[in-house]
């Protein structure tokens, strides 16, 4: 974790964030038309007194108010509902709302420009905002050799995957360095930090990662086709399954080449699939392309845990209930494990998640 010690200035600035002082953040971030993001508590009934994180990714976010449950910290989420946390530039109110927080929880460089301009502001202007950095310490992945190497995203590290967080085991070495920021931020609460780290990485993240281990297992099938973009390595790495990524950047607004429709198709044929994953928050006319050309049936939600919709906002839904509710779901019926029908988690899913429509 790093922060700045020039506490007196830090805090006198905060304090004139707080009471309005919007002109200072003039310029700060890349500005773009896009709204400001909404924030979702990690705790309810939180006051300016009780210290806050923000984060820049809706899993991280999520891993935070789980670690900080029972404690006076509250956790924000800094990205709109309906919005792919890797493919979006916020406006400058963001950079305020970052330096107004007692500490940032961002993704490492070069995977959120915006991410790396907010800590650039905070460095260079003495803002005592603690930054936490969830991918410290985690060794990634190389990248499929169809990647560019300089796409933005690929960051300091070039040639290597960033969706780190879809290993549930990596994703374990994460809430550890959350809890250890967390920890230094409410010094008072840190035994109960780190216990709530040690459960959910005990309790969530190891079951999720049994239960994928189970379906990729069960599978006579060994690929996936994807008609999202190149988000899901680590779990091909993981549980031993080729990801056939359509869109073969690594962020979602990618763009899908003819080369690349050709590659899904011949992988479509000779592995006889009738059902692919398509990326909640990507454009869906990719898939419905290969619903037209090939003799695919039906498409059916996966994320990476990027972003969420109002209902599962309104379901309070995190990384594990969107593990249960739409990747897995997903996984056994794209893997031929099971129909749709039997794979839904509840009824009603099959008809709203088939061929679905865009957030």
């Amino acid at each position: 974790m790093s922060r700045n010690s020039d506490d007196g200035r830090a805090v006198t600035r905060r304090n004139a964030l707080r009471a309005g002082g919007a002109t200072a953040l003039a310029g700060l971030a890349g500005c773009t038309a896009l709204p400001s993001a909404p924030v979702g508590t990690g705790r309810a009934g939180s006051d300016d007194d009780e210290p806050v994180a923000v984060a820049s990714f809706f899993s991280f976010f999520d891993f935070g108010r789980r670690v900080a449950e029972g404690t006076p910290l509250t956790v924000e989420n800094l990205v709109p509902t309906g919005l792919h946390g890797h493919g979006w530039d916020p406006n400058s109110s963001i950079t305020r709302r970052i330096i107004e927080a007692d500490a940032f929880v961002h993704v490492g460089e070069d995977f959120q420009p915006w991410a790396d301009r907010a800590i650039q502001t905070i460095e260079a202007d003495g803002a005592d905002t603690a930054l936490l950095n969830v991918r410290e310490g985690i060794e990634l992945v190389d990248l499929a050799a169809s990647l560019d190497r300089d796409e933005e995203g690929v960051g300091a590290q070039r040639g290597k995957d960033p969706h780190f967080w879809l290993d549930p085991r990596r994703a374990k070495r994460s809430v550890d360095n959350i809890a250890d920021g967390f920890a230094e931020l409410v010094p008072d609460h840190a035994d109960r930090i780190r216990q709530n780290a040690e459960a959910y990485k005990t309790d969530v993240l190891d079951r999720i990662d049994a239960d994928y281990e189970a379906i990729f297992d069960r599978a006579e099938r060994d690929v996936v086709q994807l008609a999202a973009h190149n988000a899901f390595q680590y779990i091909g790495e993981r549980y031993g399954v080729r990801m056939r990524p359509l869109v073969t950047n690594l962020a979602a607004s990618g763009d899908v080449k003819p080369a690349d429709v050709r590659e899904a198709t011949r992988v479509i044929r000779e592995n006889d699939i009738r059902y692919i994953a398509n990326g909640v928050f990507e454009s869906q006319r990719p898939a419905q392309q290969l619903l037209r050309e090939t003799d695919v049936e039906a498409y059916f939600p996966v994320t990476p845990y990027a972003g969420v919709r109002d209902e599962w906002v309104a379901e309070n839904w995190g990384y594990e209930e969107i593990a249960y509710n739409i990747n897995m779901p997903t996984f056994k019926i794209v893997l031929g494990t099971e129909t749709p029908e039997d794979a839904a988690p509840t009824d009603g899913w099959v008809e709203q998640w088939r061929n679905f429509e865009p957030v």
